[in-house]
């Protein structure tokens, strides 16, 4: 089959798309990958499928989905498909349109509860377009799925239709290009220079400024990594230049998916501290939490239904169920104090590192597209 995926975001930025995609094509389809250029855009990494950026002259807003919506429908209704894969309620009016002109099946893959976001969720107006346009769309729809078991639910009690799941898991380790020796650490006494690393866009509602008040409460060994960039990233420099002159507030940049392990396995405790600003961060399952398990890394994470069922399952987080700095450093310094614990929560890790990989989940993606 001939199939669009429609995205909004960079495409060497998202991970998921890019798996996806991948799989897609060794079970033998020709697949596009088709999102938009921006002013800063980098050049396109060297991979297997198709990739198209369409120019845009708007960035951001109304405009911009205006735009960009007109554009895609150009695009789409220019070519034969056979399928076509709306990524989130920004892109599955064209999908839709194109689907029903080119007589083609339309896919919705819900990346977040769209309408429930934070950019959202507080703008009525805006709110109620989104919900409006996922009532009528996604019901048509030939299949939907989503990231987590949690927010299949919420979005099949919305919609009336059936979600399948198909979750952010990477790659089985030994598949990853990258170093692991240092990957054998399980003792605290093995990380003199405690490394807590935060991976991901430096965005409102990720918890980093919580972050960087917690590690001004820690002892001076302990050292956060920022890994990625984003709309936040110059104002956390501005406030925080001690810390990055002392050495522990390192910002690391946008790092390639394929490298991310080469980080990962260097650190001592991950984070995930997303805020509960809105329903779609609450049903969120993110990349970050599965990469660090597969790194076998214990992690802090929010005490959100989709990450309380995986850490009841393998006991391989340590969650709060409210973000607040203070609170942050303490849980981080027991845990620094309490070798046994940190042991058991590697352990929990490297056992959950077994079952989720993307390998496994592959194989639930392929048997949904199959259905179609």
């Amino acid at each position: 089959m001939k199939i669009a995926c429609l995205v909004t975001n960079d495409l060497n930025m998202d991970r998921r798309m890019d798996r996806i995609c991948r799989s897609l094509l060794s079970a033998g389809h020709e697949v596009w990958l088709i999102g938009r250029e921006k002013n800063d855009s980098p050049p396109l990494l060297d991979r297997p499928y198709h990739q198209v950026r369409l120019p845009m002259n708007r960035q951001s807003g109304k405009g911009f989905y205006a735009e960009y919506n007109y554009k895609l429908w150009h695009y789409l209704r220019a070519r034969r498909w056979d399928v076509i894969n709306a990524v989130d309620l920004d892109t599955i009016l064209p999908a839709y349109l194109a689907a029903r002109y080119c007589r083609a099946r339309l896919v919705y893959d819900a990346h977040e509860f769209f309408s429930e976001t934070p950019e959202v969720v507080n703008r009525p107006l805006i709110r109620k377009a989104w919900q409006i346009i996922g009532k009528w769309l996604v019901p048509k729809a030939d299949l939907c799925y989503t990231v987590g078991p949690e927010l299949a639910k919420i979005l099949a009690d919305e919609y009336g239709v059936n979600f399948g799941v198909v979750r952010n898991t990477p790659e089985k380790l030994e598949n990853r290009k990258t170093d692991l020796s240092k990957n054998e650490k399980s003792d605290i006494s093995d990380y003199p220079k405690k490394i807590i690393l935060y991976q991901g866009m430096l965005n409102a509602g990720r918890g980093l400024f919580p972050a960087t008040e917690a590690l001004r409460l820690l002892p001076e060994n302990y050292v956060l990594w920022l890994v990625g960039n984003g709309d936040l990233e110059e104002k956390l420099k501005d406030g925080n230049k001690d810390l990055i002159d002392q050495g522990r507030l390192v910002f690391h940049g946008f790092v390639p998916g394929d490298r991310l392990a080469e980080f990962t396995n260097q650190a001592w405790l991950g984070l995930n501290l997303l805020d509960a600003i809105s329903p779609s961060y609450y049903y969120s399952l993110a990349n970050k939490c599965f990469d660090y398990i597969q790194c076998g890394l214990p992690s802090v994470q929010m005490a959100f239904p989709e990450y309380e069922a995986l850490n009841k399952e393998y006991h391989c987080f340590v969650t709060m169920d409210r973000l607040e700095s203070a609170r942050l450093s303490i849980v981080i310094a027991h845990l620094g104090e309490n070798p046994e614990k940190y042991a058991r929560l590697r352990k929990g890790c490297l056992r959950a590192a077994e079952v989720l990989t993307w390998e496994n989940e592959e194989k639930e993606l392929l048997r949904l597209w199959q259905s179609i």
